[in-house]
């Protein structure tokens, strides 16, 4: 009986505490989420078993010498992996929607506006009393209004690493549920006319054209911002990689093999930080209300951006691709083309949205510079 006792003592069972039972069965909500419903499957399969991994007692996995432990400090407090993944992000990403028709690209510029006024929303708050972040809280929680799981890593692990776990889990979980999310917002801000506007087909860009951009495009805005430079230098690597024609296999596994890879570690060094003690909070619970209001004020602003610009001469703009603007690639451009769809099934703006859709991910690295150089500083 004494035996039975002590192997009682040393199991888990014994020393499981209540808030790692919930986080428990958080992550295997995580796992349903990504083999049922498919949302974000990359990454939430393998953040959810990094999460029940970090929960369970008795073993040191997620601190110390553990091994998650040792896989964050290596990927994600270095910066590394997020790094590595925008470089395949940009192996995989075409320009030429966006050379076809710049004007595209104050559409994901403007997207970019919930990052700023959550930003503003979380320090006006805290001021007041009702929440208490830091503006390197504030700004890393921000972020997730830029639709783009890496960056918010990136940012989160430079400002805030004991965030990471509940924006990393936002982020996510709300460039998942862009289909649900934005299209009330797009119907709600665009009459039936303006859904229905059919937009000219884009020329073809040559290869010259989207050889140079990502070098011009890394040499202006690391020059300006030099703190955006590691993710837009990555991003620009890989897609100049993918466009110079002179190393097909390196762009090759740079898109496939590698960025999988990381992708792997990336998840698990993320899960390693929903612990109990660190996520069961209510921290978390406004971290996800910010993000959805960064997230939505972002999709707003696209749209609202698209509008205004019609007010001007020149060919009109279906206001539907604006929403696109956030960088949820290809989630974001996919949706518009779908409301589009909707209301005429013959307008098809898919290769449209592209051009804000890719503007996105640009105007969040930026944001995530400008983020990390004012607040850090």
């Amino acid at each position: 009986m004494a035996l039975i006792l002590q192997l009682w003592e040393v199991s888990g069972f014994a020393q499981l505490s209540l808030g790692q039972l919930v986080m428990i069965g958080i992550c295997l909500g995580l796992l349903y989420l990504a083999v049922v419903k498919q949302f974000e499957p990359l990454l939430l399969v393998t953040i959810g078993f990094g999460g029940l991994l970090s929960n369970i007692p008795g073993v040191e996995i997620a601190s110390g010498d553990g091994l998650l432990h040792l896989v964050y400090m290596v990927g994600i407090e270095s910066g590394l992996f997020p790094l590595i993944i925008f470089m395949g992000v940009g192996a995989l990403t075409d320009f030429s929607p966006l050379l076809a028709n710049p004007k595209t690209v104050f559409l994901g510029a403007a997207a970019q506006f919930g990052i700023f006024a959550t930003l503003l929303g979380a320090v006006a708050f805290t001021s007041a009393g009702f929440m208490n972040f830091s503006i390197e809280e504030a700004a890393a929680i921000a972020i997730i209004g830029g639709a783009d799981g890496p960056t918010a890593i990136y940012v989160a692990g430079q400002l805030s690493p004991h965030l990471l776990g509940a924006i990393a889990v936002a982020a996510y979980s709300y460039m998942a549920l862009v289909p649900i999310i934005q299209p009330p917002i797009m119907r709600l801000l665009t009459t039936e006319n303006e859904r229905r506007i059919e937009m000219l087909q884009l020329r073809e860009v040559s290869q010259a054209e989207r050889m140079i951009f990502p070098l011009l495009l890394l040499l202006l805005i690391a020059l300006l911002l030099p703190t955006a430079a590691p993710l837009l230098g990555m991003f620009c690597f890989g897609n100049f990689m993918r466009e110079c024609g002179v190393v097909d296999r390196l762009s090759e596994t740079t898109q496939t093999q590698l960025i999988n890879i990381v992708t792997i570690f990336l998840g698990l060094a993320v899960g390693s930080k929903l612990s109990a003690d660190a996520f069961l909070t209510l921290d978390t619970l406004s971290i996800l209300l910010l993000g959805a209001v960064a997230f939505g004020i972002g999709t707003a602003s696209g749209v609202l951006m698209a509008k205004a610009m019609n007010l001007l001469p020149g060919t009109p703009i279906n206001p539907l691709i604006g929403a696109a603007g956030v960088s949820a690639v290809p989630m974001a451009a996919r949706v518009a083309n779908k409301v589009g769809i909707d209301s005429d099934p013959d307008n098809f703006l898919i290769m449209h949205a592209m051009g804000p859709n890719v503007a996105g991910v640009i105007g969040s690295t930026i944001a995530a510079g400008v983020l990390i150089q004012f607040a850090a500083g």
